[in-house]
């Protein structure tokens, strides 16, 4: 097949993937082209398959870490709109609400959108950027929501099939944090896009001016209200941003620590022996009286926090402190939230990286735990 056919695209060479990326890094794609319909999406990849081109969709930017030195293939940039919504079942008006919304669109406004329409589910999840198609991949979640309770179905392009399909909620593998988009990156050696282009989400909301139940307990102190209450979803919404934003987890241009990829570790799972050797190595790293934070992870596994294991290796909020050097000069932790690595201006990719092998290095010993890093890395050597 040779190149696409353009319906009016535009295409850039040498664009500087910087300016895509929430943490404003990131050297030239070769090759750069929007794609505002689903069948232009479809067509970019089927073109960038053939040619045997590495390729790399691009939504929001916001978990990607890319090289300094770019990427030497072809990024489709997913601009594709619209939200679309249906009673489920054969109720007159008062069921639950089946939402499709386009793969491009700001998740951010969808979560609003919904709020404002008094469809509950995902309020929790306000604030987040990116666009709504990265949502399955990652299995997005926060302050006790997932989107896997809600997403229905998710339409894709199918690269090792070469159709579109619609794979239902239960089809799409859903874990911590990931899902079977993510893990099909695995079956593609050094490939940043996996076997699957998301075209669109389909979720299921109850419509209810009332929140789902309240399940963490951060939220739960913010809003005043015991684990398991439920409140305006206004309120929810309005209570998860200012706990966003006191963690720097809310874009804002005036503010360095919102640029990152959010969360760069995700928080370990370990079963019940691996967990009894962290609180070994917490006693003797932080005192006898050391209490590990954890929650349930279900079938007998627990979730460590990272930020915890961090802090307690060493590592805390603003390392490492203004005027230290610790390799590529620029990157740090965020100083309003642990789990975050920021660039403050003039941080390269190779820093931060290298911030984060320091701390992956620091956790190691001190703990014997392995952090895994949640961004997708783009370019070689990454």
């Amino acid at each position: 097949m040779a190149d696409t056919v353009r319906t009016g695209s535009p295409v850039r060479e040498q664009a500087a993937l910087a300016d895509y990326t929430t943490l404003r890094l990131g050297g030239p794609a070769r090759r750069l082209v929007e794609a505002a319909t689903e069948t232009e999406i479809v067509a970019e990849v089927q073109a960038a398959d053939e040619r045997g081109e590495p390729l790399l969709v691009l939504g929001g930017g916001s978990n990607l870490v890319v090289a300094d030195e770019g990427f030497p293939g072809t990024v489709v940039r997913v601009a594709t709109g619209g939200v679309s919504h249906r009673i489920a079942g054969h109720g007159a008006g008062q069921g639950p609400v089946e939402l499709t919304v386009a793969a491009g669109e700001d998740w951010d406004a969808v979560v609003a959108g919904c709020v404002g329409e008094e469809l509950a589910g995902v309020e929790c999840l306000s604030g987040i950027p990116g666009r709504a198609g990265a949502t399955p991949i990652q299995n997005v979640g926060a302050y006790g929501q997932e989107v896997a309770e809600r997403i229905i179905s998710v339409r894709v392009y199918d690269r090792a099939r070469r159709a579109v399909t619609d794979l239902a909620g239960a089809d799409c593998g859903f874990g911590y944090r990931t899902s079977a988009f993510k893990r099909s990156l695995q079956t593609l050696p050094s490939a940043v896009t996996g076997r699957f282009v998301v075209l669109s989400v389909r979720f299921l909301l109850d419509r209810d001016h009332l929140s789902a139940p309240v399940r963490y307990g951060e939220l739960a102190r913010a809003l005043g209200v015991p684990e398991g209450g439920r409140v305006p979803l206004a309120a929810v919404r309005s209570a998860v941003l200012g706990l966003r934003r006191g963690k720097g987890m809310v874009l804002d241009p005036g503010d360095p620590d919102t640029r990152s990829v959010g969360s760069f570790f995700l928080n370990p799972v370990l079963d019940g022996g691996q967990f009894a050797a962290i609180e070994r190595a917490a006693r003797a790293v932080t005192g006898p009286r050391a209490s590990v934070p954890c929650y349930p992870a279900g079938d007998g596994q627990v979730k460590v926090s990272a930020a915890w294991l961090i802090e307690q290796a060493g590592f805390r909020k603003g390392y490492p402190a203004a005027g230290a050097v610790t390799g590529p000069a620029g990157a740090r932790i965020s100083s309003k939230h642990t789990l975050a690595l920021v660039n403050p201006g003039e941080a390269t990719t190779a820093g931060l990286l290298a911030l984060a092998r320091e701390i992956r290095e620091g956790v190691r010993a001190a703990f014997g735990v392995e952090l895994a890093s949640e961004p997708v890395l783009v370019g070689a050597g990454l």
